[in-house]
């Protein structure tokens, strides 16, 4: 058996679909927080559990009679490192024979603007490496799919404006990592491995802004923000202070080098290269 937690979000979802292509429904779990939001994938005949990463017991209940278990990295900030602490010591309880976890490519942590919200990845798999549990460690880079959320929605009028220098990411689409992760999960050889899943180029938000271009037929120009009068701007349009620390992190990071991690594992994962950022930018605006 295989259990997915995280199966409503977006790229638990679609590891779930594209696994089901792989190997019987009948042979894959999902954990989910709500049962009413997993109608869709009662539908499609898999076994929905619930658990809550605040609650170990429920966690333990939930993970029996699995062999692997992938562990998507919570969403929920709310003393994250402990809840996929509670996951893991829950899986060893249960009994799970291989733990694979959703991490961050990133180089650089310890001087990292983001070492306090992405350090508990790294923290997590030191958890899993003392557990004993045979791991996997799927370390995603950024989505392409986020890119938007750095745009707005007036970037042909405005251009982009983020502070994120000539910095590069490996951008990569969050449905092309899903399908790499039902890959592995339904083949054997990935046990005590480290992939990093990357595209294998990296792109800077200038190149986004020339795919843009060459996307919408219009000039669409980057802006390369002080990061002090890209605090100004959102604080101006309102935006929340705690959300502004956010953005102003991501975009340091970026600036900093620190996701600037290409690499082929995605690629090999795959059995193709994955999409470029051009095909990346076609599928996303479409």
């Amino acid at each position: 058996m295989i259990l997915i937690t995280g199966a409503t979000g977006n790229l638990g979802k679609a590891t779930v679909e594209f696994l089901s292509k792989k190997i019987p429904v009948g042979n894959i779990a999902v954990l989910v927080r709500d049962e009413n939001k997993a109608s869709d994938l009662k539908v499609l005949g898999v076994d929905v559990r619930v658990g809550d990463y605040h609650d170990k017991d429920s966690l333990v209940k939930a993970f029996q009679g699995v062999d692997k278990l992938l562990l998507i990295s919570s969403n929920d900030f709310n003393d994250r490192l402990g809840q996929q602490k509670r996951a893991v010591d829950a899986a060893k309880e249960a009994g799970v024979k291989h733990i694979l976890y959703t991490g961050v490519s990133m180089q650089n942590i310890e001087n990292s603007a983001l070492k306090e919200l992405m350090g508990e990845h790294f923290d997590t798999e030191k958890h899993i490496l003392a557990s004993g549990l045979t791991y996997t460690f799927l370390r995603d880079n950024l989505y392409a799919d986020v890119i938007p959320m750095y745009l707005g929605e007036h970037f042909l009028e405005t251009g982009i404006n983020f502070p994120a220098g000539n910095g590069k990411v490996p951008f990569s689409l969050r449905t092309e990592m899903a399908e790499a992760f039902a890959n592995v999960l339904s083949s054997e050889g990935h046990e005590n491995k480290i992939y990093e899943i990357s595209n294998g180029e990296s792109y800077s938000f200038r190149d986004v802004a020339n795919a843009l271009s060459a996307h919408t037929g219009k000039t669409v120009v980057y802006n390369d923000l002080s990061a002090a009068d890209f605090s100004k701007a959102l604080s101006e349009a309102g935006v929340p202070e705690h959300i502004i620390g956010f953005s102003l992190g991501f975009a340091t990071a970026t600036k900093d080098g620190d996701f600037d991690v290409p690499n082929n594992h995605l690629e090999q994962l795959l059995g193709r290269k994955p999409s470029s950022l051009n095909e990346a930018i076609r599928e996303i605006y479409q």
